[in-house]
Order: C-alpha cells, then sequence, then structure tokens
C-alpha cells in the first residue's frame, strides 16, 4: 500500500487529474499527470505527491486485475521520491498489462512518466 497521504482517494480527483492534466500512454499503461500550482509553490497545503490507480474489467477477472494493481503500486513507489510536490498522478492499467512482468510494467511506467513529465515542462 501506498502510505495515506500519497492516494488519490474520491473520484472528483481522479477525475480532475484525467481531464485537466497532461497524458502519455503506451501498450501496458496510461498516465495522466497534473501538477497544483499552488502546491508547488512550497505551501504547506498538501505539497505531497498523490497517486491513484484504475485498472477496468478489461484487463481481466478480479484476481488479475489485483496482481496487475499490486505490481504497478509497487512500480509507483519507488518513483514516489522523485515527483514534484503538488503532482496528482492517474495510472490506468491497459488490458495488456494482464501478461506483462513486473520488470516490464515498471520501464513502461517510468517512460511515460517521463514523456509526460517532459510535456508538463513545456507547458
Amino acid at each position: 500500500m501506498l502510505p495515506r497521504g500519497h492516494r488519490l482517494t474520491t473520484a472528483s480527483d481522479f477525475s480532475r487529474v484525467v481531464k485537466s492534466g497532461r497524458r502519455s500512454g503506451g501498450p501496458l499503461v496510461v498516465v495522466h499527470l497534473a501538477i497544483d500550482d499552488a502546491a508547488s509553490d512550497d505551501s504547506p497545503a498538501d505539497p505531497a505527491p498523490r497517486v491513484g490507480f484504475v485498472v477496468s474489467k478489461s484487463v481481466g477477472n478480479a484476481v488479475v486485475r489485483n496482481r496487475v494493481k499490486r505490481r504497478i503500486r509497487h512500480c509507483v513507489r519507488g518513483l514516489l521520491p522523485e515527483l514534484p510536490a503538488g503532482t496528482r498522478l492517474v495510472v490506468r492499467a491497459q488490458p495488456e498489462a494482464a501478461n506483462a512482468s513486473s520488470a516490464e510494467l515498471s520501464e513502461a511506467l517510468a517512460r511515460c512518466l517521463e514523456r509526460v513529465q517532459r510535456k508538463e515542462k513545456v507547458r
């Protein structure tokens, strides 16, 4: 599990990130990234990066979905210190993620996150 302060929990948080954030996708995962400008100015409001996961039924049955979610969560846990303050991240698993190894998921996630962060800096 991710620490409580690093989790997106409400549907409105998820939809805000998906609608207003930048997106980058691949065959295994799609990453949506939004950075709160207020939080990135070192304000005490909510500087911790927050992450949410979406694994739909198209990925597989409940056992497969939970396995994919655990693998992705483990990959994201290692990337948390690298995320800037105020980052909101939603990671959506594609159906092909069910057959991917943890190493492949980690590589795909890092690649998509790098691309979306590059887009965010250009903005």
